[in-house]
């Protein structure tokens, strides 16, 4: 089926683009030059190699694109009171010619730090690449910066990044997830042509991605929701992805994303996850997990200062731990988060850092998510409801003038057998978040009908990506030799569990009896405790429910369901 125009180019627009100057680019240096950026185009002085951050001030945030016209205007308006720029003075132009031939192999919307970077990566990698945005200062600051750094091909609008592309069109979309995504879409559709792709890089919920991937598909398009994990300097030097989508669809685009990728013993962190929004799916679970695991280091730094231990001391238990089993990017990054002055008063930077965590949703999704499945992660939950607490500051103020308990401090003789204790609890806990984001993902591959390999989605978390730790080259060995009902019951996966079970224990006692706060903990051995019991304490519920609403009960020792007369005679029926 073909949607938009008929094949073959578009009708062409009369002249050049006239784009603006940067608002802080009194001489941009590339009138007049031809469409395609490359190395040879630009001077080295204009190099820029890091994955630089935005700075906070940009009143554009890196996600609206494609906006209303109404909308842009608004927005220009705050842009220039924020850099003192009247509005309406005159501002020179430069001139981005129209494309005179479809020369270029994919595309990135969206110019802001993820999209920028992304496309830089591509650039790098020898790939010819589109670039386009909205706030057209964007794309001009992108190619004065980091022009030199591949051969890119930058568009003043829409029509013009359509025929800039090669068939079929692979078009990179990293713009703010939800209403904004679909205006993108929407934008684009008129232009492109049957087996075109668009994929969706950024952080969408993944039922979403589904009624787009429909959407698209009923038009004769390809549309992929990529998860990409691994922040600004992942999209610059190899990210995690996790893209879902069509057969097809991954044949035409997967050699590109997995060349970009990061790499593991040579090995690219992206594979094709499975049809429609299981790309986003994964990626949203990945993120649970992420909570889940920096709640963990939470609770273990609060543990060594309430025994004691300073902020160097900490930091070196943490260096020690990432030489062994809990080697991972976050256990790394702790030690340095931990070692961090603050330059305004020569204080460690946490202890001025406010006592609230945020979060974007992700960790939510994940959560409500797996209600829908009745899927058990209470470990991510713990760690969602944890964040929620921390930000809840009236209840904690009121608690705090009101309630009573332990001081938060731990008396350590040994201090030697309480980091191992601690660090058995961390591994464990850690063990348990993973076992459960992947059994959810089980779960979601049953109900939509995705067929998710585990083996593969531990393999592409390996490197690019936050969660990213020695961990996972276990979880993929365990996974490849065979088809786990849980990673629970993986040899390897047990025989840890139980080495490390008392020094867990232990240091939940120790926790609880101090007043330290340690809900991931609890819930990772709490989730142990009950998966590994012949019989809990359901039967109770049962019973209760059955009670007061008669909503029935099965039996150990026959089939069917069945009801007691808790207000008659209490004899027992049967029931269909």
């Amino acid at each position: 089926m073909h949607a938009g125009p008929a094949p073959g180019p578009p009708p062409r627009n009369t002249g050049p683009q006239r784009i603006p100057r940067p608002l802080d680019d009194p001489s941009c240096g590339f009138a007049g030059r031809v469409v395609a950026w490359s190395a040879a185009d630009q001077p080295t002085s204009r190099r820029r190699d890091d994955a630089r951050a935005r700075d906070p001030r940009d009143p554009h945030d890196g996600d609206e694109e494609l906006t209303t016209q109404e909308s842009r205007a608004g927005r220009q308006r705050a842009a220039a009171a924020e850099t003192d720029t009247k509005v309406g003075s005159a501002r020179e132009s430069v001139d981005i010619p129209s494309p005179e031939t479809a020369s270029a192999e994919i595309a990135v919307v969206g110019m802001a730090v993820m999209g920028s970077n992304l496309a830089r990566n591509l650039g790098r990698h020898g790939y010819r690449v589109a670039v386009y945005d909205h706030w057209a200062d964007r794309t001009v600051a992108m190619m004065e910066k980091n022009g030199d750094e591949g051969t890119f091909v930058p568009s003043g609008t829409v029509e013009d990044l359509a025929r800039s592309l090669e068939r079929p069109r692979r078009i990179i979309l990293l713009v703010k997830a939800g209403e904004v995504t679909d205006q993108v879409i929407d934008t684009l559709l008129p232009h492109l042509e049957e087996g075109d792709i668009v994929v969706d890089g950024g952080n969408s919920f993944f039922e979403d991605t589904r009624r787009r991937e429909a959407k698209l598909r009923e038009l004769g398009f390809h549309f992929v929701g990529a998860g990409v994990s691994g922040g600004e300097v992942g999209a610059l030097e190899g990210p995690s992805i996790m893209p879902g989508g069509s057969t097809e669809s991954y044949e035409a685009l997967g050699p590109m994303l997995e060349d970009i990728s990061a790499h593991v013993d040579g090995e690219p962190c992206c594979t094709h996850i499975g049809p429609d929004g299981s790309g986003h799916f994964v990626k949203m679970v990945h993120n649970g997990i992420e909570y889940a695991d920096i709640q963990f280091i939470g609770e273990a730094y609060e543990l060594l200062s309430a025994a004691g231990f300073s902020h160097e001391e900490a930091a070196g238990v943490f260096e020690e731990w990432n030489t062994g089993d809990l080697d991972s990017y976050l256990i790394e990054i702790t030690a340095d988060v931990l070692r961090q002055i603050d330059a305004k008063t020569g204080e460690p930077l946490l202890d001025v850092i406010v006592d609230a965590a945020g979060m974007k949703g992700t960790g939510t999704w994940t959560v409500q998510t797996a209600l829908d499945l009745a899927t058990p992660v209470n470990t991510i939950a713990e760690s969602v409801f944890a964040r929620a607490v921390s930000s809840h500051t009236t209840l904690r103020r009121s608690a705090q003038r009101v309630l009573t308990g332990p001081g938060g401090t731990l008396e350590v003789e040994d201090r030697a057998a309480f980091v191992a204790d601690l660090r058995d609890s961390l591994w464990a806990s850690k063990v348990i978040a993973y076992a459960q984001g992947l059994d959810q993902i089980r779960m979601a591959g049953e109900e939509y009908g995705w067929d998710v390999d585990m083996a593969e989605v531990a393999k592409i978390w390996r490197a690019g990506c936050i969660i990213r730790a020695e961990l996972l080259n276990r979880i993929r060995d365990e996974y490849a030799g065979g088809d786990l009902e849980t990673l629970l019951e993986a040899p390897s996966v047990s025989d840890g569990l139980a080495r490390c079970q008392d020094g867990w224990r232990r240091t939940i006692g120790r926790a609880v009896q101090a007043g330290v706060p340690v809900p991931g903990f609890s819930a990772a051995v709490a989730y142990y405790d009950m998966v590994r019991a012949p019989r809990v304490n359901a039967a109770m519920t049962q019973g209760l429910r059955d009670y007061f609403g008669a909503h029935t009960y099965r039996r150990t020792d026959a089939e069917g369901s069945f009801h007691t007369l808790w207000s008659g005679d209490r004899s027992e029926i049967t029931v269909d």
